[in-house]
């Protein structure tokens, strides 16, 4: 069984129907639907990992006024970074998700640590008055809240 080298009907049919406006047509936009699919594929696996967007994209605060600021960090920026005060007074925040009466919230309140600007003692969120630490961890099921300034200074005997 030699295979033909002539086309068969159905594939004389299908080369009529691609050589027509129609089919030409139908070809350049399933070339274009299959380089847009490529495109996305690519741009799905090869950008950025979203734990890289996350690192990059973090909240900062502007020491001079206080307020927090969205960030994406650029490769080889220092920190401070510039704040929109203008100054170079923007430090990372350390988010809060405790409220007062010791439960958790859904919007944490960035928090600036002393350290970060040469002071010293701990840090108290300014919202709940909860002890905040660097790399501050969100809250767990079951996990307690941070000791408020009162119980920290009973606990560590007044300092």
């Amino acid at each position: 069984m030699a295979l033909s080298a002539r086309p068969t009907e159905n594939s004389s049919g299908l080369r009529e129907f691609l050589n027509s406006p129609k089919g030409r047509t139908l070809s350049i936009a399933g070339g274009l639907v299959m380089v847009a699919l490529a495109i996305f594929l690519l741009r799905r696996n090869v950008g950025p990992s979203e734990a890289e967007a996350i690192s990059r994209d973090r909240m900062f605060i502007d020491a001079k006024t206080g307020k927090p600021f969205a960030h994406e960090i650029a490769m080889g920026e220092t920190i401070p970074v510039t704040a929109p005060s203008g100054d170079k007074s923007g430090y990372p925040a350390e988010l809060c998700y405790w409220t007062k009466d010791g439960g958790t919230k859904a919007d944490p309140t960035p928090v600036l640590l002393k350290s970060y600007i040469g002071q010293s003692g701990p840090t108290f969120c300014p919202d709940c008055g909860r002890l905040v630490v660097g790399h501050n961890p969100m809250p767990q099921p079951g996990s307690k809240p941070p000791p408020t300034e009162a119980e920290y200074k009973a606990r560590s005997g007044g300092r």
